[in-house]
Parts: structure tokens; C-alpha cells; sequence
């Protein structure tokens, strides 16, 4: 190991006193043939949960595995050197937490720099080098292999992904240098840009062998012993890898242009890390990679002194710990058993819930409606989509027979929920429609059952005021699609109690989803969040401004779809019904578009029409739209957009929706697919002074999503 490396690995571990260390233990074995192999196995000494990271400490381990492996190699005592993880676990990357702390551009650099330092000698052994990708691998976990001589993938692997530019960051361990040269770069834009920014798409073994990044995959259950078979094959002379020849011509070029095609429809230009990823994938055209790991230094210490990735870091950790704790969630212990949910509706959102409720809780469920033909198409519904999980591989015949056996459907709600112990509606957003249906069902079910409510915008206190004991009743809003979007939002109504909330709370948890508790106001979060922006998006259309100019406008937030397109997924009726409760309750800033109103009459689904393969305004909602005279610039409608937001976010809070602005954009990431360079919409609000301006104080403290003072 050299001095520098040394000192600067020492100098970085300073900056990062409570790392989770990772060693590298070096054994060596007698493969078959080959003679004697040494074998480093990374491991932070914990199990799975807590996964392997490269922090200074831990690559300073490597280096000095590595110093051992190379004087061995050097002396002839080895063929041969492997890399591996632990159970389960490769590694998966820098760890970010270190990565928070850095305030200065010079210990950036020295991040890049060291990891550039450490993984690159893995080329430079005297004797062949392999890695076994026997776990979760990502990050600076597949560049430590993209290092290597030879690479082995288990068919089990679950999680394989460069995630940095999801993140805000570049793989810049090696991963914009060294993939593109060894899968040729149209494969390495999907893997770097594509994946990343389709919400960090992971890829499973088969995908990595694939794609060319691994040359042998080997089934799980004895991989690591495969994977030695074949590296004595290998090292013998038996087993040739032979690799297809990357063009290095017009395709490399074209590569790189439908990278930047993705990363502009899906960021706009507004986060840099994806173009900077782009830009060190052009130069690696050349394969000179010294000068390629010194961009990649640089391209890193410039994002990680940058706003967008300590908002994708704040964002990271906002789902992967803030949502595992939720701020309010009451004791556990609390929590009542459930071991049968009824769903009262069989329409398409209430078939979803009930294959979701099947799915991850296994007990029985049962769908009730007004008529038989609307029951037996909801069950229908939920049968069909378990049979599209067994034809997928996700399930087995048995398990699809259990599930499916599980789904019922029944007009007697008496006979439906008599011994339910979760009953959740999802009928029709009218007040008065949903009263009389808890009335039904509380008039049927056992004492501790929950009557929980999917409402996206109605008050649950009031929902639940007419019954004998509101006290169990929970707001329980789920995002469409329900498969997906992973946010569901807790509504604590005026009388609902702790026992009732926690048993909503384990629920959530079983189902998987992400939990936030809200409290009992107007459309609660990401609805009155989406709808004052959608508000202003229609108000300045109405005033005069072309359609065009205000969906641009709101471009550079590199949102995950523009604001009408969005009321087309949403449907215009559910649109403005929910502007329309908002309307109600806060008339001085929420207003009902006569043009929305138009256009849910003459029974449109959207402005738009897609018979060219892009949307354009469909010429019968150009019609139907009345427009005044005031035409906005881009810039104009955006800073009035993002004032609405900022300001209504800060009354939420003063309100005391949620417990801080962190689970505004926890709800804003994952209940509308709000980027993670923007960290939901607060820290984008606080970098951009929006929240200065319009509320007179940032939401979120220094350091918390942005650079440390």
C-alpha cells in the first residue's frame, strides 16, 4: 500500500469516527488442479440486516488484504486471488453516512480518490483475479468486481444495481470507466442511467450474467463452491471466457444520446448527476482509464459538495429509516391480531386492497358490493392477477390455489364480517355513502374490529361521529396503483385510540407499506399537498397562459410526470372532487377551475391525446377551454407554483398534519414518485430560498439535506 494512499485513507477515517467497519479476511485454499488460491471474504461482522459498506476504515482493510495477496502473488506462493462477501451480502457501497459529514471539496476528492486507489490494484496483481457476486451487490460493491480479471453471479442474487445516479451521485469508483468498456456502452447506460432513474431498478443474477457483466453463474445453494470449480477451470486452461468485442464506433455515440433522452424526460436537465455520469461514459470511448478514474474523482467530489445529492442522501434515509420508525406510531404491543379483513366494495381500487391484503397477510379476505355480478367480477379480478403471479414464477400452483381459496365474495355483510377483525371501505367519495356503510358494518362486526376508511380527502371524525364506537375507527389511504406506490397514510380521526391506531399500524407493516401518521385535515398530505400545485398550474391556465408554457414551467423539477398528465392518472372528476373538498375548507387558496369543471362534463379523461405516441392537447379540450388575458413566462408560473407549495406546506405544519417536514417529503417520494435530488420538496424549497421567502425561515436545519457549515 502506498504512503499516500495510506494518509489519505487515514485522514478520511478521521472524518468518520462511528463507521461500521468492514474487514477482509484472507484464507487461502488448494483448488483442484490449479494449486494454491487466496480467497478474501468481505464482512462487517453483522448478519444480512445490516449490510457490508466501504467506508475509509474498511477500504484501508482491503489495502492491506490486498498488500498480502500481492507480496504472495509476487512470490509465486498463489494462482489466484477471489473477493466475496458475506451470507447473503456482497456489499453495497460507499457508506453514505460518511458521506454526509464531508464539508470540504479536498476530502471529497480524497473519497474518490481512495476508493480509485484501493480497488484499481486488484488489475495489477501479478496473478489472475476473480470476484464471486454471491449476495446484494451494489454501489461501489459491483465496481470493487468491475476490477477484477474474471467475475462469477449466483442465480439467487436478489438486489444488483449502480444506484449513484438515483442518488445524485456518479458511479465513480470505477463504474462509468470500466462497464461501458466491458459490456459495450448501450448496456451500460441501462444499468447506469436507465435503471437508476426508474426509481434504482435493481437486477437479479440472471440479468448480470445477462448482460455480459458476469462470465458464469452458478445456483445459489452452493455457489461459492461452483465458483472455485470453475476458477480452477479457469486457471487450468480448461475453461476459455470469451467476451464480445465492444464497438468502440457510431454505437458507443448513440449509446450516450439515449442516455441523455432518459435522464431529460426524466429530470429535465434539473439534477447533474445522470449528465455527468454521461459525460465520463463518452470520454471512456477511449479506454485510457487512468484518465478516466481522475474524472470520475473529480465528477464525485464536485456532486458531493452539491445540494442534489445530500437531498438524495437525505432522501435515502428518510426511507430507509424514518419510514421503518414512524414519527407517532403508538407502542406495538398495542396492536390486536387480524385474521380476517373484509373489503367493503368490489370496484377496481377495492379488489386491489384485497389482493394485497391476501397476499401479505394470508388469511381470508371477503369482498362485498351491491350485487352479485359486482362481487364475483372483484373476486374474479383478484383470482386473475394470482394467476398472473403464478405464470410470472412468484408463486407456486399451491400457494396460487391457497391464496385464490382465501378470496371470497358475499352480499350478507353479517355473514361477511361477523368474526372479521379488519374491515376496510372503499366505496364511493361521498360523505354520505360512506356513513352509511360503517353503519352497516359496525351493526355486524365483533367489538374489536377496525373500521378503516381508504377516503382520499373526507374527514374521518366525521365518518365516524354517528357510530356507537368511533373510537376504532382509522383513516387507512392507500396511492394507485396500490401494488406499487408504497406510501399509505395513517389518519388518526378526533377519537380514534391507541389500540386501534397501533393494530393499523402492524397492518401496514405486514402489507409492507410505508406508514406515516396524519392527522385528521383536509386530503391530509400528498392530496393537499398536489392539489394547491395542481391549483395553480389550472389557475394560470385559466387567467390566459398557454397550456404549454405551464407544464414546461415546472420541467426543471424533474418530476416523474407533468401536472396534467398526472390529472389524467388521477381522472379529472376525482381531481376536482378533491379541489373542491379543499375549496370548502380553505376558499382563500384553494380554488375549483371553470375549465376543470368543463372538461369532467363533457366526460373527458384528460387534456391530452396520445394517437402520435406523445401527448398533445386534445383539440376538443382547446375547445372547451375559457382563458382570460394574463399570459405568465415559464419562470413566472413556476416561482407561483412553488410560492403556493412552500406556503402551504408551512401551514400544514403549524397544523400539525404531520409530525415535522421530513414526513411531508417522505409522503412526497413515496406516495407520489417525487425525485430523490429534490428529497421530496423541502430541502429543493430551502436550497432554492423559496421557504425563506415565502414563510421567512428554512424547514429543514442546515446540514440536515444540504452541505454542513
Amino acid at each position: 500500500m502506498s504512503t499516500s494512499t495510506t494518509e489519505l485513507l487515514r485522514g478520511a477515517a478521521e472524518l468518520f469516527p462511528d463507521e461500521v467497519v468492514t474487514q477482509a479476511h484472507v484464507r487461502h485454499l488448494e483448488l483442484p488442479g490449479a494449486g494454491r488460491f487466496a480467497l478474501i471474504t468481505l464482512d462487517n461482522g453483522f448478519d444480512h440486516t445490516k449490510p457490508t459498506t466501504f467506508g475509509p476504515q474498511s477500504l484501508a482493510n482491503l489495502n492491506a488484504a490486498i498488500d498480502q495477496v500481492e507480496r504472495e502473488a509476487a512470490d509465486g506462493e498463489i494462482v489466484g486471488v477471489g473477493l466475496t462477501g458475506k451470507p447473503f451480502i456482497f456489499a453495497v457501497g460507499a457508506d453514505l453516512k460518511g458521506v454526509e459529514l464531508l464539508t470540504e471539496h479536498r476530502d471529497a476528492l480524497a473519497i474518490g480518490k481512495g476508493g480509485h486507489d484501493v480497488f484499481k490494484r486488484l488489475s495489477q496483481l501479478a496473478v489472475p483475479t476473480f470476484t464471486y457476486y454471491n449476495g446484494a451487490a451494489m454501489g461501489g460493491g459491483v465496481e470493487v468486481g468491475l476490477h477484477c480479471t474474471y467475475r462469477t453471479v449466483s442465480r439467487a442474487l436478489p438486489a444488483f444495481s449502480l444506484p449513484e445516479v438515483f442518488l445524485g451521485l456518479v458511479p465513480g469508483w470505477g463504474g462509468c470507466t470500466l462497464l461501458p468498456n466491458l459490456i459495450g456502452a448501450d448496456r451500460a447506460i441501462t444499468v447506469i442511467i436507465e435503471n437508476a432513474l426508474n426509481q434504482n431498478r435493481q437486477l437479479k443474477g440472471a440479468q448480470v450474467f445477462d448482460l455480459g457483466i458476469a462470465d458464469a453463474i452458478f445456483d445459489g445453494a452452493d455457489f461459492l463452491e461452483q465458483s472455485l470449480l470453475w476458477t480452477a477451470s479457469v486457471l487450468r486452461g480448461d475453461t476459455e471466457v470469451v467476451r464480445a468485442d465492444v464497438d468502440r464506433g457510431e454505437a458507443w455515440d448513440r449509446a450516450i444520446e439515449r442516455g441523455r433522452g432518459i435522464a431529460d424526460a426524466k429530470v429535465h436537465g434539473a439534477a447533474p448527476a445522470a449528465y455527468r455520469a454521461l459525460d465520463l461514459m463518452a470520454a471512456a470511448k477511449n479506454g485510457d482509464l487512468r484518465q478516466g478514474f481522475d474524472a470520475e474523482d473529480q465528477a464525485l467530489a464536485d456532486l458531493i459538495m452539491g445540494g442534489e445529492l445530500r437531498s438524495g442522501i437525505y432522501a435515502f434515509n428518510l426511507v430507509q429509516k424514518r419510514a421503518k420508525r414512524p414519527a407517532g406510531a403508538p407502542d406495538k404491543s398495542l396492536a390486536r391480531p387480524v385474521n380476517k379483513v373484509g373489503v367493503v366494495g368490489a370496484g377496481l381500487m377495492a379488489s386491489q386492497l384485497a389482493l394485497l391484503f391476501v397476499r401479505r397477510l394470508q388469511v381470508p379476505v371477503v369482498l362485498t358490493d351491491i350485487d352479485q355480478e359486482r362481487v364475483d367480477k372483484g373476486v374474479a379480478y383478484v383470482h386473475g392477477e394470482i394467476d398472473k403471479l403464478l405464470l410470472k414464477g412468484r408463486v407456486n400452483q399451491d400457494q396460487a390455489n391457497r391464496l385464490k381459496g382465501l378470496v371470497t365474495g358475499s352480499l350478507d355483510k353479517a355473514a361477511a364480517f361477523g368474526d372479521a377483525d379488519f374491515v376496510i371501505e372503499a366505496v364511493f367519495e361521498e360523505m354520505g355513502v360512506k356513513q352509511k356503510v360503517f353503519a352497516e358494518v359496525e351493526a355486524v362486526v365483533p367489538e374489536h374490529a377496525i373500521l378503516a376508511t381508504n377516503t382520499s380527502s373526507l374527514s374521518v371524525s366525521e365518518m365516524a361521529s354517528s357510530l356507537a364506537h368511533p373510537e376504532r375507527v382509522v383513516g387507512f389511504h392507500f396511492f394507485n396503483p396500490v401494488a406499487i406506490l408504497p406510501l399509505l397514510e395513517i389518519v388518526r380521526a378526533e377519537q380514534t385510540d391507541e389500540a386501534s391506531l397501533a393494530t393499523a399500524f402492524a397492518v401496514a407493516r405486514t402489507l409492507k407499506k410505508t406508514a406515516v401518521l396524519v392527522k385528521d385535515a383536509p386530503a391530509f398530505v400528498v392530496n393537499r399537498i398536489l392539489t394547491r400545485f395542481m391549483g395553480e398550474i389550472q389557475n394560470v391556465i385559466d387567467e390566459g397562459t398557454p397550456v404549454a408554457t405551464a407544464e414546461r414551467a415546472v420541467e426543471p423539477l424533474g418530476l416523474p410526470m407533468s401536472p396534467l398528465v398526472l390529472l389524467e392518472l388521477v381522472g379529472p372528476a376525482i381531481g376536482l372532487h378533491v379541489s373542491e373538498t379543499l375549496n370548502r375548507a380553505f376558499p382563500d387558496r384553494f380554488t375549483v377551475s371553470p375549465n376543470l369543471k368543463a372538461v369532467v362534463a363533457a366526460g373527458k379523461r384528460g387534456f391530452y391525446v396520445h394517437d402520435s405516441g406523445t401527448p398533445e392537447l386534445d383539440p376538443e379540450i382547446a375547445a372547451l377551454l375559457q382563458q382570460g388575458d394574463t399570459v405568465l413566462s415559464e419562470e413566472q408560473v413556476r416561482e407561483r407554483v412553488l410560492d403556493a407549495v412552500a406556503q402551504e406546506i408551512g401551514l400544514m405544519l403549524d397544523e400539525g398534519v404531520v409530525a415535522a417536514a421530513q414526513d411531508i417529503d417522505l409522503c412526497l417520494i413515496t406516495g407520489a414518485g417525487w425525485p430523490f435530488h429534490l428529497g421530496g420538496i423541502t430541502p429543493y424549497l430551502d436550497r432554492t430560498g423559496v421557504s425563506e421567502r415565502v414563510i421567512g425561515k428554512r424547514f429543514l436545519a442546515p446540514g440536515l439535506a444540504s452541505v454542513p457549515q
